[in-house]
C-alpha cells in the first residue's frame, strides 16, 4: 500500500482510476475518527472512468502521526500529498472535518481547486448554550464512551446498530491524544467571514437529520457563500455511507457539468 512521509507521520493512501482522463482527479478526505474507506462508494464509481486519491488522515485509520493543534496543519498533509502526486489541480471532497481542510486549502491555494465539494460540514462551530454544556461535560467520562456517544448521534434514526458498532469501534482504535487533540481544533475552526472570497464553484451537500453539525449551520455557510449549490438529503451525519448512492449521485452531477472558465 503506497504511503507518504510527512512531519513525522506515514500517511497512507490509495491512487486509482486512469491517469489519461481529460477530468481533473477527485481527492476525498474523510472526517474526524474515520478512515478513507467511508469514501469506498464514491471511489468505485468514479474510478472507473477518473483519477481518485483519498487518504488516510495523520493518526487515522492506518496512517501513523500524532495529532496536530489545527485544521491547517492537517491541509498541509493533503497538500504534500498532491505534490508528491503531482497534482496541480483538482476536485476536492470533504466530509465533516475534512471539509474543514478542503475549506482551509480553497481559501489559502484556490488555484489548486477546480471545485469544491462539501459533506456534512461547516466553517464555523457553533453550540447554543445548553448543547455546549452536554459538549463539555462529553469530555469529561471514559474515552470510549466519549467516541461511543459521538458516532452514535452521527447516525440519523433507525440507521442498523450492528453497522454502527463497527464504526465504533473502528472510531475508538484512533488514538486518544489524536480524537482529543483533533476536537479542539475543530471547535477553534472559524472560516465562516471569508467565504465570500470563494469563487470556486461549491456544492454543500448536508443530512436534514444532522445533530453533529446541524443543518442550520450549513444554511449560513450557503449565506456567506451565495453561489453555491445546496443539497439536502435524508440522513444524519454520516452522508457517505448512510445513503452512499445518493451522495455520489449529487457529487457526479456537479463534477460532471461543463468545466468552469
Amino acid at each position: 500500500m503506497p504511503q507518504l512521509a510527512v512531519d513525522g507521520a506515514a500517511l497512507m493512501y490509495d491512487d486509482e482510476g486512469p491517469r489519461d482522463s481529460a477530468d481533473v482527479p477527485l481527492v476525498f478526505i474523510h472526517g474526524w475518527t474515520a478512515n478513507r474507506h467511508r469514501w469506498d462508494h464514491q471511489i468505485a464509481h468514479f474510478a472507473e472512468r477518473r483519477r481518485v486519491v483519498r487518504l488516510d488522515l495523520r493518526g487515522h485509520g492506518e496512517s501513523s502521526g500524532a495529532g496536530v493543534g489545527t485544521i491547517e496543519e492537517l491541509a498541509a498533509d493533503v497538500l504534500a500529498l498532491l505534490d508528491h502526486l503531482e497534482i496541480e489541480r483538482c476536485v476536492l471532497v470533504g466530509h465533516s472535518m475534512g471539509g474543514m481542510i478542503a475549506q482551509t486549502i480553497t481559501l489559502d491555494r484556490p488555484e489548486r481547486v477546480e471545485r469544491l465539494v462539501l459533506v456534512n460540514s461547516i466553517s464555523r462551530m457553533t453550540y447554543s448554550r445548553g448543547r455546549g454544556l452536554l459538549m463539555a461535560a462529553s469530555t469529561l467520562v471514559p474515552f470510549k464512551l466519549f467516541v461511543a456517544t459521538n458516532i452514535q448521534r452521527a447516525f440519523a434514526p433507525g440507521y442498523p446498530r450492528a453497522e454502527i458498532r463497527e464504526y465504533i469501534r473502528a472510531s475508538a482504535a484512533t488514538p486518544r491524544e489524536v480524537v482529543m487533540t483533533l476536537y479542539g481544533a475543530m471547535r477553534a475552526f472559524d472560516v465562516l467571514d471569508r467565504l465570500g472570497e470563494i469563487r470556486t464553484p461549491t456544492l454543500l451537500v448536508h443530512g436534514y437529520h444532522d445533530i453533529q453539525l446541524p443543518l442550520t449551520q450549513m444554511l449560513r455557510m450557503a449565506k456567506a457563500c451565495p453561489g453555491a449549490l445546496v443539497r439536502i438529503i435524508d440522513a444524519g451525519h454520516e452522508l457517505p455511507v448512510e445513503k452512499p448512492k445518493e451522495l455520489t449521485e449529487a457529487i457526479d452531477s456537479f463534477v460532471t457539468v461543463s468545466s468552469p472558465a
